[in-house]
């Protein structure tokens, strides 16, 4: 669906480059969660991948077409909500009829839906929000829209905490097989139990590359009390209770996903998780 090949991009002409030979593909019906520190180029890739910069060098390539070349077909089907954007004084309502005739999947029933498990409707004046209301109406429009591609920056900043259980309930509510969804954010706790798909990135290195199903598989994750021995961890992070620790899943044992654990423990040590999933690819 989306084949991002030897992108090279930087802000200015100088030698600091955001990336340099960055590849990554994406297919269709998964909600990816893109994941990095702040400043490792998360903002700056969906960006490039949404067409609202251009690499240097390399290219990025939605369903076949180059997506510098902002052809109609490819950016009526593409969606971006940005970390920050300011909209305009009028409804929703006459927002939606406004803009909605360039998405050819566009659904004012959806929209309704969407904006209803916010408590919202469609009457509503965009600037007569806070700015979290106004980023639950704008994801509500964004979902209605039916893109196949949708992306999301930091779509939880703001967000109290039953916005953020509310925003988990509107994405699953709105995902089906042929669409696919990257979610860039460093709050890794808002969204563990959304993604299918985990892409972890620093600059030019992508740090893991795999879906939830095959980390359960590679991986265990288990709460140890102090006193027990940690010496086969990948990773092991002090907890309330003990140790948090991964490990090499040699048993096949089910566990549950923590994302944060899996975040932090990729960043502190690389190399040992590139050495599991690599091994693990080569099995596949």
């Amino acid at each position: 669906m989306l084949k991002i090949s030897d992108l090279a991009f930087s802000y200015s002409n100088d030698d600091c480059k955001v990336f340099n030979d960055f590849s990554l593909s994406i297919e269709k019906g998964a909600v990816y969660g893109l994941l990095g520190l702040n400043g490792t180029g998360k903002s700056t890739l969906l960006y490039l991948l949404t067409g609202l910069l251009r690499p240097q060098q390399g290219s990025v390539l939605y369903k076949g077409e180059d997506v510098k070349l902002r052809l109609p077909s490819t950016l009526s089907d593409m969606f971006i909500v940005p970390e920050e954007f300011e909209l305009p004084k009028m409804s929703i309502k006459k927002y939606a009829s406004l803009h909605s005739g360039f998405y050819p999947n566009f659904s004012y029933e959806q929209l309704t839906r969407n904006l209803a498990m916010f408590g919202l409707d469609d009457s509503v004046v965009f600037n007569s929000l806070s700015m979290g209301q106004q980023k639950k109406a704008f994801m509500c429009y964004a979902l209605a829209t039916n893109t196949s591609l949708l992306v999301m920056d930091e779509p939880t900043n703001g967000l109290d905490i039953p916005s953020k259980s509310e925003f988990r309930r509107l994405i699953a509510s709105n995902m089906t097989e042929e669409k696919t969804i990257i979610i860039s954010t460093h709050q890794v706790r808002d969204i563990d139990s959304l993604l299918d798909h985990i892409v972890i990135i620093d600059g030019s290195q992508v740090l893991l590359n795999a879906s939830s199903d095959e980390i359960c598989r590679r991986l265990l994750f288990a709460e140890q009390p102090i006193s027990e021995p940690t010496d086969g961890a990948l990773f092991v992070q002090p907890s309330v209770s003990g140790n948090s620790v991964i490990l090499p899943n040699a048993y096949d044992e089910e566990s549950r996903l923590n994302l944060e654990l899996l975040f932090n423990g990729v960043l502190a040590e690389r190399e040992r998780f590139a050495q599991v999933f690599n091994r693990s690819n080569a099995v596949l």
